[in-house]
């Protein structure tokens, strides 16, 4: 179902490493779920001219004053490696939940947090230059400083002077998307507006905070063993914007959930991209496949501006449903709605 973008040459910004082509599905945070992959294979940006600021940046990204800081901590590296490093702190860690070229994701526990953990260890060393001097310290600057209930939450991050960072963070049960294969689709509608609407607020909490997720999808998102509970998680494409609007010209995130600005190769309003998604996620979620055919990614935008279809003998679908999916999909960007106009939807909310 889902492809890697191949998309035209992007244009040119201020900064010419932001003219990324990353694959889908390596991404620099994979969190708890098995399966978990790396961050994009990018090409490497032009050489850094100070790399040791880069490395500085790194481990001191800013820190919202009203959000009280994840604790973060540098430490030297001894001969038995960071997990010897990881015991003395007080985590034990078990099995490994998933792998990829530079990271790995464990299972944890700690005497320090209730609940089980996971960590993700990243080599540094392995990693491209996009990702440690790019997309690397803006997730680390962004998940430092946010705390929302529909977020996977970090607790702690560990930098150890062999180059490995290591990401304590919560674990979850399953996912979005494994929940999805497992079922089909979601058994009714109600059901998927009880994720639905969680998934929303974390995206609107984003939003409001001028930070941008730009690779939601059923694979992101997180849920509980009941599937009561859900969070989003891997920000490795996440970014703050720095005003809005702030077209973006870096193309990433999965083909199937794609909007048709970045399908184009064109600047767009990252916002609005992450509205796309969700709307996506939802009709997945309804439907049980995607709203657009992804066999083919240089032919979707001409799907998507022909507008969403249903199946046929699909079981109907509330008409509140449909039309928030039909608002979510607008091929134009601008005829999209924002996160908090979502949040206010009346079916969303159980009105109608």
């Amino acid at each position: 179902m889902e492809e890697t973008l191949q998309l035209p040459d992007p244009v040119a910004e201020d900064h010419p490493e932001e003219n990324v082509h990353p694959e889908e599905n390596v991404h620099p945070e994979e969190n708890v779920h098995p399966g978990a992959k790396d961050p994009p294979e990018a090409e490497d940006p032009p050489e850094a001219e100070d790399p040791p600021e880069a490395e500085q940046h790194l481990q001191q990204s800013p820190l919202e004053p009203e959000i009280v800081p994840k604790r973060s901590q540098i430490v030297p590296s001894k001969p038995d490696g960071g997990e010897r490093i990881l015991s003395e702190l007080g985590y034990r860690l078990g099995q490994t939940l998933g792998e990829g070229s530079f990271s790995k994701v464990k299972a944890a526990t700690s005497s320090r947090h209730k609940g089980p953990l996971a960590v993700k260890v990243v080599d540094r060393q392995r990693a491209s230059r996009a990702v440690v001097f790019k997309f690397l310290p803006r997730e680390l600057s962004i998940v430092r400083r946010i705390q929302h209930p529909n977020i996977v939450r970090v607790f702690e991050l560990i930098e150890v002077c062999n180059k490995k960072l290591y990401i304590v963070m919560e674990a979850m049960d399953t996912t979005l998307l494994q929940m999805l294969e497992n079922l089909g689709k979601l058994p009714c509608a109600p059901n998927a507006r009880d994720i639905f609407v969680q998934v929303v607020r974390a995206v609107r909490y984003l939003h409001d905070r001028n930070l941008v997720h730009r690779d939601l999808k059923c694979e992101n998102v997180l849920l509980s063993a009941d599937g009561r509970r859900a969070k989003i998680s891997d920000f490795g494409f996440s970014k703050e914007l720095k005003g809005y609007p702030d077209l973006s010209t870096t193309f990433c995130g999965t083909a199937a959930f794609a909007s048709p600005e970045v399908l184009l190769g064109i600047p767009y309003d990252a916002k609005k991209y992450d509205i796309w998604s969700l709307g996506v996620m939802l009709y997945m979620m309804v439907v049980g496949n995607v709203p657009f055919d992804d066999s083919n990614v240089q032919s979707m935008p001409l799907l998507q501006k022909r507008g969403v279809m249903y199946p046929e003998g699909l079981p109907p679908l509330p008409e509140p449903c449909q039309a928030l999916i039909t608002q979510l999909l607008q091929y134009t960007p601008s005829s999209r709605p924002g996160a908090g106009q979502i949040a206010k939807n009346r079916w969303l909310n159980g009105d109608i």
